[in-house]
């Protein structure tokens, strides 16, 4: 009865380890993987307030836009300071190849104020209701509004600490991640939506946007990255921060004439 007893009893202790074990490594991956989980929570959580940090003071913005074929590119260029606390700034929009090849825009307030615009050539300023103001290209931001490339980067996605770099003499955080379809198609004029949702169809899957944020020992967003590529072609915007905290004077003009950009290289 013993031995019968002892037989019967090891193919219960080989599951019974079987099971020991393979709970074991289950709890290994369980750990893993809540380890990645909360890497990539801590990584958007330092994006989100970095951004958040940056908004509430005033900063040197300085940027640029690349757009691709594979064979030659085409650089549109922007900056000015900019007091993203009280929505108010400047931004002066160079791009050599344009028959116009330079816009200046004033922030202030709900209104942005551009010269030249369609139809006022250098004569008075065209003002805009800044929540009327909408993008016509991939990962331009209406009227070049700064505020606009802080939102996206908010909303970054699958976050995860990338690596340490340099960035203006300062020691910075990279942090990595994508853009989904409703943050990339945000404020997208109609046409260019339409355009957007058709190739989106075609592909059968979201375009891909890729993103990177820097972020200092101070917790500042110092830059910003975001880049879209299908085949040859790619789109690649880049805005560095830098003089937090200086005084901007940015005043409204005298005078200005209602306008309603329709898009353009200048004006995004």
């Amino acid at each position: 009865m013993r031995r019968a007893t002892t037989q019967a009893l090891r193919p219960c202790a080989a599951a019974t380890a079987l099971l020991a074990l393979a709970t074991g490594c289950s709890s290994e991956e369980s750990h893993e993987e809540d380890g990645r989980k909360d890497a990539g929570k801590a990584a958007t959580k330092a994006v989100r307030a970095a951004v958040a940090k940056v908004r509430g003071t005033s900063a040197r913005i300085d940027g640029t836009v690349e757009t691709t074929d594979g064979q030659k590119t085409f650089t549109v260029s922007l900056g000015g300071p900019f007091d993203l606390a009280k929505d108010k700034g400047k931004v002066a929009v160079d791009f050599p190849e344009a028959r116009i090849d330079h816009v200046d825009e004033i922030f202030d307030g709900d209104t942005i104020y551009v010269r030249p615009v369609k139809g006022t050539d250098k004569g008075p300023w065209g003002a805009v209701a800044r929540d009327r103001a909408e993008a016509h290209y991939a990962l331009r931001a209406p009227l070049n509004d700064p505020e606009h490339y802080l939102r996206q980067i908010a909303a970054m996605r699958n976050v995860e600490r990338f690596s340490s770099e340099t960035v203006g003499g300062r020691p910075t955080t990279r942090y990595r991640g994508s853009i989904d379809h409703a943050t990339f198609t945000l404020k997208f004029a109609v046409k260019t939506r339409k355009g957007v949702e058709k190739l989106r169809d075609a592909l059968g899957t979201d375009i891909p946007v890729f993103a990177d944020a820097w972020v200092d020992r101070e917790g500042r967003l110092v830059k910003l990255r975001m880049t879209c590529r299908l085949e040859t072609l790619s789109v690649t915007t880049t805005v560095a921060l830098s003089d937090f905290g200086k005084p901007v004077k940015a005043a409204a003009p005298d005078a200005s004439v209602p306008a309603t950009p329709k898009g353009g290289v200048l004006v995004g």
